[in-house]
């Protein structure tokens, strides 16, 4: 098992990393922020909005997409500002979450599904797993119009689109596997398939490299693993705690970045700014998208 560095911390929860013109781009949510970090560890806010920012991606010219989550609002930074790019609301269910923009500017939004940390609370984190409503993947083309991509997924979040643009891999957090589609030319999905189980860990936010294999942040647990098709553990990598997110970069994209916290949970996340950046060189570079 490799043990990862810390380039960067004092955030509250980052979301979305994505490597983008040199720099790291990440969503911190209760900090009500998109920020950017350099190789050298210094942070820089980018924007800064009412409603918490998860998910992040490009159109293919340059205007950056948020999506925001309490609202269920995929929103766009215009040379004059934010506007709605679309209303994710008609598919989505409490929160909306993680994205991944392919490179014709075709989003996919992933959803909580329910209040998360209200049935932790109420039940337990295994009655959680075991028993929670499912929700919708949702799809915005690039003139803003939605789609539901696929029903009943079990906490849609993560998600990696292959460099050919054939192939969207999905991490369904409470199903504990990575889900994959084939996709159509006109954005829609068919051929559902589980592409990896996971095992007891909790698939958060994921990255591919060029070898085709995915990183995962395990949710549950201080590491972030290298997953093969089907599921083999091919590699580990030691945070300092809980892993959610990951994305490789770095000026030859064989950095890779993961965003760790003490808690995902609300309450203890927004109260102290323990969340941080941590890194660690990989043999294999990223590829696809984000």
């Amino acid at each position: 098992m490799s043990a990862a560095t810390v380039l960067t911390e004092g955030l509250y929860f980052g979301e979305g990393p994505r490597w983008h013109d040199g720099r790291l781009w990440f969503s911190d949510f209760y900090a009500h922020a998109v920020k950017s970090v350099g190789r050298d560890g210094g942070q820089r806010v980018e924007l800064e909005m009412d409603d918490q920012p998860s998910g992040l991606g490009w159109l293919p010219d340059g205007r950056l997409l948020v999506v925001s989550m309490a609202d269920m609002k995929l929103l766009r930074l215009d040379p004059d500002g934010l506007k709605v790019h679309a209303d994710l609301s008609e598919f989505s269910a409490h929160l909306c979450n993680d994205m991944v923009v392919d490179n014709h500017g075709r989003a996919w939004v992933g959803n909580f599904g329910f209040d998360l940390d209200a049935q932790i609370e109420e039940k337990g984190v295994e009655v959680a797993l075991a028993d929670h409503p499912a929700t919708n993947l949702v799809r915005v083309d690039p003139d803003g119009s939605v789609h539901r991509a696929s029903p009943d997924m079990h906490f849609p979040n993560g998600m990696v689109i292959t460099p050919d643009g054939k192939t969207l891999i999905v991490a369904e957090t409470l199903s504990m596997c990575l889900t994959a589609f084939d996709i159509e030319g006109d954005g829609s999905l068919r051929n559902r398939r589980v592409w990896a189980e996971v095992g007891m860990r909790a698939p958060d936010g994921i990255c591919l490299n060029e070898a085709g294999n995915v990183w995962v942040a395990n949710a549950l647990a201080a590491e972030c693993v290298l997953v093969g098709e089907g599921g083999e553990i091919l590699q580990s990598v030691e945070t300092s705690q809980p892993c959610f997110a990951c994305m490789l970069g770095g000026d030859d994209g064989h950095t890779l970045h993961m965003v760790t916290a003490q808690s995902s949970d609300k309450r203890a996340a927004s109260a102290e700014p323990t969340g941080k950046i941590e890194v660690c060189t990989v043999d294999v570079a990223g590829a696809g998208c984000p």
